[in-house]
């Protein structure tokens, strides 16, 4: 039985279909945020570091390959700025950038995160030719000022599971942004990582309060197998048919 976690209450699922939109596979996308190498890089330049983000790619490797292969797209989103420099540092610099430094103090070649054309934006997890990419993601959300909400509702999408980093930065303000736009919102607990476990912790608490199911990676594959497996196929069951992703 897939479970999910309120409050960092670990409870079974509820079989009475009050979270059915939120998982049903047919009209689901995984949202994988900012698994690049400008955060995840060993390098001493690497101008905005997220440690503890490095010990979640093999796993987000694995989630995503169950993913293709139940039918569901997987979407990459990174960060990227023009290369002037003019969405941030030479323009209005994003606030984390004088508000983050106070907790971890000076950062070494900030001025160069996510620079269009630079190395620190390519993916570190694995990309299928299946996936979607959505770039010139500038702020904390997924969603601005990208195109994410029309690649969603292009492909008909109802409900985004997130992983990636971080969790109390852009995967708690792309979830807020999910849930206010009217996707149902998964985030894979064990895909997540914070600025450091209390934030990771406190991040999760609230969204699983407010705005989504919190599940292990697992229990989402489960629940999305449960949902397809518990109703009949045909016209009024779209969720009995698998998506054709292939190309």
């Amino acid at each position: 039985m897939p479970h999910h976690y309120v409050y960092e209450e670990r409870r079974p699922l509820p079989d009475d279909g009050r979270y059915h939109d939120f998982v049903v596979p047919d009209r689901t996308a995984v949202v994988s945020i900012d698994m690049h190498q400008g955060h995840l890089s060993d390098s001493p330049l690497c101008p905005c570091p997220a440690p503890r983000g490095r010990d979640i790619v093999a796993g987000i490797d694995a989630f995503h390959r169950e993913a293709r292969a139940a039918g569901i797209p997987i979407i990459h989103v990174r960060s990227e700025l023009r290369s002037s420099g003019v969405d941030d540092v030479r323009g209005i610099p994003s606030a984390w950038r004088t508000t983050f430094p106070e907790f971890v103090g000076d950062i070494p070649n900030a001025a160069e995160h996510a620079l269009a054309g630079s190395p620190w934006t390519a993916f570190a997890t694995e990309i299928d030719p299946r996936d979607e990419i959505v770039t010139g993601k500038k702020r904390l959300s997924a969603f601005y000022p990208t195109d994410l909400d029309f690649l969603l509702r292009q492909m008909g999408v109802t409900a985004v599971a997130l992983d990636g980093i971080m969790a109390d930065c852009c995967v708690l303000n792309t979830a807020f942004d999910a849930s206010n736009l009217g996707y149902r919102v998964i985030v894979a607990r064990d895909l997540v990582r914070g600025t450091d476990e209390r934030l990771e912790r406190a991040a999760l608490s609230m969204m699983s309060l407010h705005m989504a199911l919190v599940m292990d990676a697992d229990d989402i594959l489960g629940a999305w197998g449960a949902t397809t497996d518990r109703l009949p196929p045909g016209p009024e069951n779209p969720s009995s048919v698998r998506r054709d992703r292939s190309r």
